[in-house]
């Protein structure tokens, strides 16, 4: 399967693949509480990739300590890779992101972050798998 085709499962496919915590966040739009997630202070070289898909969707070289509890990059692996839309919940307008491929919610990206593109893309490590030197 391409990279750029979309994945499309029941929900029963997706609740059978994932950890009730990976779903929550994933498939219903949740947050994990920070400073609890696997990758907020994972500092190893390599690649963050959809849990829900596999595709890739961060780098390491482009993540940095935001201070927030939750991994926070600079930037996604290609413009392909991350879809947005607007969020007006919890009485906030935001910009989510989500998996390109999957639709799987990854968080929300910033105007706050560092050079060179100014975004904190703020994300769940319940919606990425890192793989080590990758």
């Amino acid at each position: 399967m391409s990279p750029s085709e979309r994945i499309q499962r029941t929900t029963d496919e997706w609740q059978d693949a994932l950890t009730p915590e990976q779903y929550q966040v994933a498939r219903c739009g949740g947050t994990e509480r920070a400073f609890t997630g696997a990758y907020w202070n994972n500092k190893d070289t390599g690649m963050y990739h959809c849990i829900c898909c596999g595709a890739a969707l961060f780098s390491s070289e482009t993540k940095f300590d935001s201070g927030t509890g939750w991994p926070s990059f600079w930037d996604g692996i290609s413009a392909e890779a991350i879809s947005t839309k607007s969020d007006r919940s919890h009485g906030m307008v935001r910009t989510e992101i989500n998996c390109a491929r999957c639709n799987a919610h990854l968080g929300h990206v910033f105007g706050d972050g560092p050079a060179p593109t100014g975004q904190r893309y703020c994300v769940n490590s319940a919606s990425l798998d890192f793989k080590k030197g990758s």
